[in-house]
């Protein structure tokens, strides 16, 4: 296993990652780095050739968003209601596989003599490129070089080019193309950020096919009993001798070519992965060969160029540019790529933990994609934004069937970590009782109808959400003998507390979900009637709930200790002695790996960001004094274990002036996994701290927030930059965003007019005035 200290440093390059060295001791974290994706198929940053280094060095793994095998939840002690069933992301077969022979020798980089070696991973093109020069062990040279991408055009496609040049000798050279299917997850261990506790395989054989150029797996998962087809198309150019081969799972395509000293011979695969998820059983073999027929037909070159355009449209949009900072310039755009090959955009799939670089987490998606991913999307690429939403809609019903196990008469609960819609947390203190997960999705829908005004999302799906969400706080809480309305026995984002009355942020989001509940029913009302009536029927809407909803809100309790004039996270929080952290060692972080939860739970210490994460999110309630008040007291006993935390204290350190303390932190989160900070992105990359890096820029240092609609800024310019540009979607308009010393410049690239705030200023652009300075 390699050290969790480990970090490799690449050369500081804007628009890549690249390697110019084979080094087994960073090779399992380069596997996750060098991953490609296109938010479906996901596939580790493994050599096509496979890998012979020392155990516990590599995870050759392949990954489909979204594919996965279920079982049964086995608890010694049972109670009522605990989650039943676990979902776990697959492991799915290795179809990129192609084994090099020259003569007799097979190539190995780690046998013979590596004479060169570099290998990129390009966001701007979306290939990993490798070329290298390799001396076999009885003399042999030859050159390889090898070019793959996912394709984000085709969700089910992948494409290898593949050039072997035999430079001091003639004779033959032998290329076998492989599929294997005798493949099983990593197990977690004692470590549940690493992977499945499940061991074994999980996929069965149905059935193979096999002929000259084209091999296919069909397999079928034992308890989910969903169906996998796994194939793959190979051609290589000039005369070669074809065989076929298999053992057991495993498929053989071998070419023996007659090779010509300094002529290249070229191998191009294609492979492609359908699901009974996504197609019947019956049609998953006729369109996989369709598949890559087409492939084929078109042409690596082809792909490659489609492949081009698809990220310059991204990047259109998207990019982040710093001037000033080369390794956080290289940080931002590597996270933003990373988060593009990882988000579903089919509407049926979401955003795991761990994207599709890792089995971390089991693949399971989390309230980490509407808090920390879904506004990256929204304000760059909305069109994946509300297929973000669309997901949750999708699990509408296994919500209320859920909120039904909870003892809730009426409304929907969504779970805290699912990915077909069922809650697979088996330890409730810190997954079931996160009910702040409801309120999470409702503020993402009203930042998504604010930012698009897509009344069609908020018909069709978006008011139903909100109000059978709006409808469990009314189950779940109670008006006390003061009046104030309680929320106990509850989690809040905060894992090393649990099981709490009135955690602040679950109360204060709570609030703002019942009053955007009731608000969404009476426009529906007033602009949308026939809407409102068939809205009314769906979820059995009772006459006087939107304004017992008002009620509650009006009347919701909210800590706050008059003594320290801060908010307290819950009730009790203030009351527990703090944690000895002098007397920590390092060594024993993060705490959940050494410590029992109930020892963690007795103390004030914070994992993450949980009331500094509320001053971000409801940013307009608090005042300036109450943020640094706050900021300051939950520095103090927050351990930041969970990556989820820096770029929070980033924007907020900002915000109240703290420039050293914002800059730190946003480092932190921008080369998280770039520099492996937590020690474990060998295990795969941490995709909401990728995506807290573009909120530390747009948030943090530009001010950013949007308040009922109303688009305002308060740039800062860090010291080490001497600028940074972004870009905002906001209603069918792209504004950018460039703040250099002493001015920051509004362009509107994109619609007829925008209106907003700089430093309490308003601005208008329009298309006759779309550039203003502003000082």
């Amino acid at each position: 296993m390699p050290s969790d200290a480990l970090k490799h440093t690449y050369p500081l390059e804007p628009w890549c990652i690249r390697e110019t060295a084979f080094d087994t001791a960073s090779h399992f974290l380069d596997e996750t780095l060098f991953a490609l994706g296109n938010g479906y198929i996901g596939l580790r940053g493994t050599h096509e050739e496979g890998y012979t280094g020392p155990q516990g060095t590599s995870l050759d793994g392949t990954y489909l968003n979204g594919f996965y095998e279920s079982e049964s939840i086995h608890y010694p002690e049972n109670a009522y209601g605990l989650a039943r069933t676990n979902q776990f992301m697959l492991n799915v077969p290795n179809a990129k596989g192609i084994a090099l022979w020259l003569e007799d020798e097979r190539f190995d980089p780690l046998h013979g003599t590596l004479d060169s070696y570099e290998r990129v991973l390009d966001f701007r093109t979306g290939q990993l490129r490798r070329t290298l020069e390799w001396t076999s062990p009885q003399g042999r040279k030859v050159s390889i070089s090898s070019r793959r991408l996912v394709s984000f055009a085709e969700k089910h496609l992948f494409a290898i080019e593949y050039d072997v040049t035999p430079l001091n000798f003639s004779g033959a050279i032998m290329l076998v193309s492989t599929i294997n299917g005798v493949v099983k997850n990593l197990e977690a261990g004692d470590d549940p950020r690493v992977g499945s506790a499940v061991s074994g395989r999980s996929l069965v054989l149905a059935d193979i096919e096999q002929s000259p150029h084209f091999s296919a797996l069909a397999q079928r998962t034992v308890n989910s009993g969903f169906m996998l087809v796994t194939a793959a198309q190979t051609e290589v150019r000039g005369v070669a001798e074809v065989a076929l081969a298999r053992n057991g799972e495993y498929l053989e395509q071998s070419y023996r070519v007659a090779a010509i000293q300094n002529e290249t011979v070229r191998l191009t695969k294609y492979g492609c992965y359908f699901t009974s998820r996504d197609y019947p059983d019956n049609e998953l073999m006729a369109r996989a060969k369709a598949t890559l027929a087409i492939a084929s037909a078109s042409g690596f070159r082809a792909l490659a160029s489609e492949q081009e355009r698809y990220l310059a449209d991204f990047w259109r949009h998207a990019d982040v540019e710093i001037a000033g900072d080369d390794a956080l310039q290289q940080g931002m755009r590597f996270n933003q790529f990373h988060l593009l090959q990882s988000v579903g955009r089919d509407g049926k799939t979401n955003i795991s933990a761990k994207g599709v670089t890792g089995e971390g987490y089991e693949g399971h998606y989390f309230w980490d994609t509407e808090i920390y991913i879904f506004p990256f999307f929204l304000y760059s690429k909305p069109d994946i934004a509300r297929k973000l939403l669309e997901y949750r809609y999708a699990g509408l019903q296994l919500a209320r069937e859920r909120a039904r196990q909870m003892s809730h008469a009426k409304g929907a609960l969504y779970p805290w970590r699912t990915i077909a819609g069922v809650e697979c947390s088996a330890y409730y203190p810190a997954g079931t009782a996160q009910y702040h997960i409801n309120a999470d999705i409702a503020y993402s829908i009203k930042l998504y109808i604010e930012a698009t005004n897509d009344e069609e999302y908020l018909l069709n799906c978006g008011a139903e959400i909100v109000m059978e969400t709006a409808r469990i706080w009314m189950g779940l809480g109670h008006f006390d003998r003061q009046g104030r309305y309680c929320i106990n026995e509850v989690t809040g984002p905060d894992e090393y507390t649990a099981l709490v009355n009135n955690n602040y942020y679950t109360n204060a989001m709570a609030k703002m979900h019942l009053e955007f509940a009731a608000s969404i029913a009476e426009r529906l009302e007033r602009e949308w009637p026939q809407h409102a009536q068939r809205i009314a029927r769906a979820v059995a809407l009772e006459e006087g709930e939107p304004a017992l909803w008002r009620r509650a809100a009006s009347c919701m309790h909210l800590p706050y200790d008059e003594a320290l004039r801060i908010h307290p996270q819950d009730d009790s929080f203030l009351d527990k002695k703090v944690w000895d952290f002098a007397n920590t060692p390092s060594d024993k972080y993060p705490l959940l790996l050494h410590y029992h939860p109930l020892v963690i739970y007795r103390h004030q210490v914070c994992k993450q960001a949980d009331v500094v994460l509320a001053l971000l999110l409801l940013s307009d309630q608090f005042s300036l004094d109450d943020k640094r008040r706050d900021f300051d007291y939950y520095e103090a006993v927050t351990t930041h274990d969970s990556s989820l935390s820096s770029c929070i204290f980033s924007i907020i350190a900002s915000e109240v002036g703290y420039r050293d303390k914002a800059y730190a932190y946003f480092m932190e989160t921008a080369r998280l996994d770039l520099d492996n900070t937590h020690g474990n992105t060998h295990y795969g990359v941490h995709t909401a701290a990728m995506a807290g890096t573009w909120m530390g820029v747009a948030y943090g240092f530009a001010g950013m927030r949007v308040v009922d609609g109303d688009l305002r800024f308060a740039p800062v310019l860090p010291e080490q930059w001497t600028h940074y540009q972004f870009n905002v979607h906001l209603r069918d308009c792209l504004l950018q965003v460039r703040v250099e010393q002493g001015c920051t410049t509004y362009r509107l690239l994109q619609g007829a007019a925008l209106a907003f705030s700089h430093q309490g200023q308003r601005v208008a652009l329009t298309v006759n005035s779309p550039v203003k300075e502003c000082q």
